[in-house]
Order: C-alpha cells, then sequence, then structure tokens
C-alpha cells in the first residue's frame, strides 16, 4: 500500500465505524419504540420525539452554516416527500406492535430492491437481469417471513413491506430534491413535518375516539393520549436525539467513503435487532424466518455490488427510516 492509498484507507475504516455506530443508534431506536407501543399512541411518541430530534437538528444548522441553509424554493416537494415518510413511519412502527424486532426490519431492508424495481418506469434507468433476480430473491425471503400459506400467516408482515414502498418512493424524490437543497434542509422539513402531522393528530384524534378496536397495531396508532411519565418522556428525548446522532453518523461515513463500502454495513443493523429482540422480549426468528433474512441480506448486497458494477448510486435504508 502506498502512502498515498493510506489516507483512504483510513478514511474508509472510520467511516466503517460510523456506520456502524449509526446502526447501533437505530436499532436502539426502533427498541424504544416498541418499547413503549402498548403504552402510548405512536404519534404522541413522534411529536415528542420530532421536539427534541427538531432542536438537535436546528443546532447541527446553525453549526454547519446557519438558518439560510433552510430557505428552499421547493416547499411542495419537501412536503410532499415528508408525507410519505409519515405514512412510512406508521406502517414500519405499527408493524413492531406485534412483529418481532429483526423480522420487521428485516423486511424493510428489502427497500433498496424496490427502488432498484421502480427506477426502470419513474426515472428510465436499464436493470439488467441479475439484479432482477436479486429482486426476486429478496421478495422469496420476505414471503419465507411472512408464510402466506401456513397457519402462522400474519397479515401485519405486509406493513414493513408497505413502508419499505414509502421509503423507496421518498428516495426516488430525494435524489432531485438533493441537487438544489442541503441535507440539513431536507432533515428539518422531515422533522417539522412531523412534528405538525403528529400535533394534528393529538388535536383531532387524540382522545381516543377511534380506539377500542381489539388490535394492538391499531390501537398504537388511535389510543387515547396520555401525559408521560418522567422516565417515559426521557425515553422519547433520547430517541429524538438518537434520531438525530443516527443520521449524523450515518452521513458522517457517506462523506468518508464510497457507498459501495459503506452501504452493506447497514445491515449490521439486523443483527442487533435480533440481540435487542431476544434480551428484552424472548423473541427468537425461527428457521424460516431466519432463511427470509439471509435471501433479503443476500439479495441486498448483492444489488449493492452490482450498482457498484454498473456505477449506479447507493440508496440507504436505515438512514432515512432512523429519520422518522
Amino acid at each position: 500500500m502506498t502512502a498515498l492509498d493510506q489516507p483512504a484507507a483510513a478514511q474508509s475504516q472510520k467511516a466503517v465505524l460510523w456506520v456502524t455506530f449509526g446502526m447501533i443508534m437505530f436499532s436502539i431506536q426502533d427498541t424504544v419504540i416498541k418499547w413503549v407501543s402498548g403504552t402510548y399512541p405512536l404519534h404522541e411518541v413522534v411529536l415528542y420525539r420530532s421536539i427534541f430530534g427538531l432542536a438537535l437538528t436546528l443546532a447541527f444548522v446553525y453549526w454547519e452554516g446557519g438558518f439560510g441553509l433552510l430557505k428552499t424554493r421547493r416547499l411542495p416537494l419537501h412536503l410532499t416527500r415528508g408525507l410519505l415518510l409519515v405514512i412510512t413511519n406508521s406502517a414500519y412502527f405499527a408493524a413492531l406492535a406485534t412483529m418481532q424486532l429483526a423480522e420487521t426490519m428485516a423486511i424493510f431492508f428489502i427497500a433498496p430492491l424496490i427502488i432498484t424495481a421502480l427506477s426502470v418506469p419513474l426515472q428510465g434507468e436499464h436493470v439488467g437481469w441479475r439484479r432482477w433476480l436479486a429482486i426476486l430473491t429478496g421478495m422469496i425471503g420476505v414471503l419465507l417471513i411472512v408464510k402466506p400459506s401456513s397457519d402462522a400467516f400474519n397479515a401485519i408482515a405486509f406493513l414493513p413491506a408497505l413502508a419499505a414502498l414509502g421509503y423507496a418512493l421518498t428516495q426516488l424524490m430525494t435524489r432531485p430534491l438533493g441537487k438544489t437543497d442541503s441535507a440539513s434542509a431536507m432533515s428539518f422539513y422531515i422533522q417539522a413535518t412531523f412534528l405538525g402531522f403528529s400535533a394534528l393528530v393529538g388535536l383531532t384524534i387524540g382522545d381516543g375516539r377511534f380506539s377500542g378496536s381489539g388490535s394492538a397495531n391499531i390501537e398504537f396508532l388511535t389510543r387515547a393520549w396520555l401525559w408521560p411519565t418522567p422516565v417515559d418522556l426521557s425515553l422519547f428525548a433520547i430517541s429524538g436525539f438518537i434520531v438525530a446522532i443516527g443520521g449524523i453518523a450515518i452521513s458522517q461515513a457517506y462523506r468518508m467513503a464510497s457507498p459501495t463500502v459503506v452501504a452493506p454495513f447497514e445491515y449490521l443493523a439486523l443483527p442487533f435487532a435480533v440481540l435487542w429482540g431476544v434480551l428484552l422480549w424472548g423473541e427468537v426468528p425461527d428457521a424460516l424466518a431466519f432463511a427470509g433474512i439471509g435471501l433479503i441480506v443476500t439479495a441486498g448486497l448483492f444489488t449493492i455490488y452490482r450498482e457498484r458494477v454498473t456505477n449506479k448510486p447507493i440508496s440507504s435504508a436505515k438512514s432515512q427510516i432512523g429519520k422518522l
């Protein structure tokens, strides 16, 4: 290795450390949301989380260059993107109320495959047969987790797939938006959209008028809002800070190294999800679920490899869901 190569190698090593740290943060955030899912409604949690996350985001905006970075001529696109992420957020975390943490996260990780598939009709990109095979492999992995033909079939498992679709559409909007607006501005408008939408939900149905369905997933969206205890409020604050810090860590990783170096390490979120699930809830995926997770990871990593070979841009999955 030459002296010229050493700085690049060192940068890549630091990038791996950053993305690993970010994945740990996001797995903890998902754990916090699942932990409170039986007590508080989702959008109340998101409201408090967004308040703390937005405060930290504004601090970083000021540090990066001032509030002038928030100026935009594309506010409708920001708001549309934010509302898509609201749908993504609702579907993903509603699934967490009853699904295993690892299985929910694994299904969501088909998002890069969906982005690849949608890039054909929406952006006119060419996708070769190898990546179509990877997409099919990933979908088979989802079916192994969902088990549609068995007594263990759980329709709720389609919620993280819906979240993956919502995220994929959001990412396809992010590419052109990122050409004119900074990452800080995009993060700010996401947080602001979540804050506004959650406040609206609290004002309209926060009294629990639509609760009582008997479904834990629906109840997570519709139960009456409660004043949080000091301990729970601290959890919400931690979640908000984790979202902001995790997003910064991932952004730092992608700044320091090529996406093809960083993106594969996002799948480290899965073993951490298995770990938290086992330690906190005794969740151990069965053999079919492990096989499905393996197929999804394999398909995702192969897609990343093919993106590298064909010089197509890589899209980060957890770096965005973590901001939800």
